[in-house]
């Protein structure tokens, strides 16, 4: 919450700044937001390559179709749940969005930073994805520890460069892009916009943890009432810690009061915590849709054309880092690379995805329960037909 906040005081800092600073301190701020900027970009394929590629590796073996089912529950709930997301937000949106409002409305050379420096990344988003697949692939294959650890150590390094190096400073970041918008006279429809925005991302959220509930409830007889109030205290705890890590402890006590086995709850919650984002794929989506028709430059895709992002999203999330922020920093090379976005485009989605990352976790979090509430049916219907067999031997 103190990282909203500070969100927050960047968002209105950046506005002052813009209204009444002398050029100086606006080119400083624009300084700032670049190297900034580049050094986002320069870290986005060392991001998907070591987290999916250390997420890959660490999965669990030895448990069989269970841990193939958990997967695909996972992924499936991710990928519904940003359809579904991408559905209602491109049928809603553009009602309620006014279109273009990112497009200068001042004519004439803009004010830019004292520098304009580039880092290249070492290499491009769908290399790194490729790449961290056939590490992560082929280190459970051949159970290479001293690569599993040196993956595992990469990953810890770039997790420090979030969360003591570019997490701090996206204030700053959001801070030069929103004092850009106020020169250009944009600001005031954007703010406007990001309310319609968080409010639609928060409202699905609750509606697709009702859908897996009462599905849920409704396959194993039980009280969808009952099952929502046990997972609360999961709920509520990671709307306050913004990461999925943080919340497991009370996941995995909130999950057993539902009665699923504490072998199946210890194997599915720690997991899910990593690969299981539907309520980050919403956000990312509605937000994604908000900022395509807020920016003259992109255009909204139809379902076909979002389809393949949904898909390639819901596994370059994989392992997500704990800090918050982690699922959108992960996504912004395939925002950049398949919907095409700017700069610009890419620091509002950073704004909006931050402005609401509790209630997205929250959302991740409470949905793992219902998961696991399926591969405990799996298993006990894995386990009748073997104890019939042996009590019949």
């Amino acid at each position: 919450m103190n990282l909203v906040l500070k969100l927050i005081a960047g968002i209105v800092a950046g506005m002052v700044l813009g209204l009444y600073a002398p050029d100086f301190l606006i080119q400083l701020l624009f300084t700032i937001q670049t190297l900034v900027g580049q050094l986002i970009k320069f870290t986005i394929p060392l991001i998907i390559l070591f987290y999916i590629a250390s997420g890959i590796a660490s999965l669990p073996q030895g448990s069989g179709s269970l841990l193939g089912k958990t997967v695909g529950l996972a992924y499936g709930s991710t990928i519904v749940a940003g359809t579904l997301a991408f559905i209602v937000a491109s049928n809603v949106l553009p009602s309620l969005v006014g279109g273009n409002v990112l497009e200068a409305a001042v004519e004439g050379e803009k004010l830019k930073g004292f520098i304009d420096i580039s880092i290249p990344p070492m290499f491009e988003v769908m290399t790194a994805l490729a790449l961290a697949f056939i590490l992560g692939i082929g280190i459970s294959a051949i159970n290479a520890e001293g690569l599993r650890k040196g993956v595992n150590e990469a990953r810890d390094i770039i997790e420090v460069l979030l969360s003591k190096v570019i997490i701090p400073a996206l204030p700053f970041y959001i801070a030069g892009v929103f004092a850009e918008m106020t020169v250009d006279g944009t600001v005031f429809s954007t703010l406007k916009t990001f309310g319609v925005v968080l409010v639609l991302a928060i409202i699905m959220h609750w509606v697709w943890i009702t859908v897996l509930y009462v599905g849920s409830a409704a396959a194993m007889g039980k009280s969808p009432a009952a099952l929502l109030k046990n997972m609360l205290p999961a709920y509520f705890t990671a709307l306050g810690t913004m990461s999925s890590a943080a919340t497991i402890p009370v996941s995995l006590r909130a999950t057993k009061e539902n009665k699923v086995s504490d072998s199946i709850a210890n194997f599915t919650v720690p997991l899910c915590a990593s690969i299981h984002l539907s309520g980050s794929t919403i956000t990312i989506v509605t937000c994604a849709s908000a900022v395509m028709l807020l920016t003259p430059e992109l255009a909204l895709p139809g379902l076909g054309g979002m389809i393949g992002f949904i898909l390639m999203l819901g596994v370059t999330m994989i392992a997500a880092p704990g800090a918050p922020g982690g699922a959108v920093m992960s996504a912004l090379g395939l925002l950049a690379s398949m919907l095409g976005f700017t700069d610009a485009a890419l620091a509002l989605m950073i704004a909006l995805y931050l402005a609401q990352d509790s209630f997205g976790t929250a959302c991740n979090v409470t949905g793992d329960g219902a998961i696991a509430l399926w591969v405990d049916k799996f298993a006990d219907e894995q386990e009748a037909p073997e104890t019939k067999q042996a009590a019949e031997s």
